[in-house]
């Protein structure tokens, strides 16, 4: 199996990932580029439908993480929230690498050792201070019993130490990614908390589905993915 490290050089074109063959430096460090201009392409005619809204994007984002999965009573896998790294690709918008960017990152991380988080890949490509943030869930802020997703920036290298730069969101709408069955939904999300976003897209999605089937009382899994997020609206300055 190939190294993370000959992954990491061979994945060269992609700027969160890219290390000098030189000194295993990164060759990137985040982004600060106006991407309020930016379109959403492709989505899918009922997500379309739901994107009216004159926000425009402030940040976009490639993630490589894991869609997370509990075995139900009735033996189909349930998600139960998703965990991934964040890097700022809005400076590469309108670029070939941007279109591109998510099945460069599926790519690298599909390959990474099993049992390998998220922040452990970057850790050893050695590229974590270009992070521009985390998504994971969190329970839900107005109560009761489920959990949303949140996108936080707190720690990153673009928003680092800002208390509000995370936003915690609510399913508006989702459809099926128009590449296949084997990717998880395109999805349409809404502010609950925070001032990183008013709205959430994510978009481009990349394998992350579970299997068909599973044997109740079966341990949790998580299934590698990578996507594109589009934050709208950010009050952050």
């Amino acid at each position: 199996m190939l190294s993370i490290r000959s992954l990491i050089s061979a994945a060269c074109v992609l700027p969160f990932v890219c290390v000098s063959a030189n000194n295993g430096q990164p060759s990137y460090g985040g982004s600060n580029c106006d991407v309020s201009k930016a379109t959403i392409s492709g989505l899918p005619a009922s997500l379309a439908q739901n994107s009216s809204s004159p926000l425009s994007p402030s940040f976009i984002a490639v993630a490589l993480g894991t869609q997370n999965y509990t075995c139900s009573a009735a033996g189909n896998y349930t998600n139960i929230g998703a965990v991934a790294e964040l890097f700022d690709i809005s400076c590469f918008y309108g670029q070939k690498l941007f279109d591109e960017s998510q099945d460069i990152a599926i790519q690298a991380w599909k390959y990474a050792p099993s049992g390998m988080t998220p922040a452990e890949f970057v850790k050893q490509a050695h590229v974590s201070q270009w992070v521009f943030g985390q998504h994971f869930y969190v329970p839900n802020p107005n109560g009761g019993n489920t959990t949303n997703p949140e996108w936080n920036f707190v720690s990153g290298n673009r928003f680092n130490g800002n208390p509000d730069a995370y936003v915690i969101a609510a399913r508006l709408a989702s459809a099926a990614a128009p590449t296949g069955s084997q990717d998880i939904d395109w999805v349409h999300l809404k502010n609950v908390k925070g001032s990183a976003a008013q709205e959430v897209y994510r978009t481009d999605t990349r394998l992350g589905q579970p299997p068909a089937s599973c044997t109740p009382g079966s341990a949790p899994i998580q299934v590698r993915y990578s996507s594109k997020y589009y934050f709208l609206g950010s009050t952050l300055q």
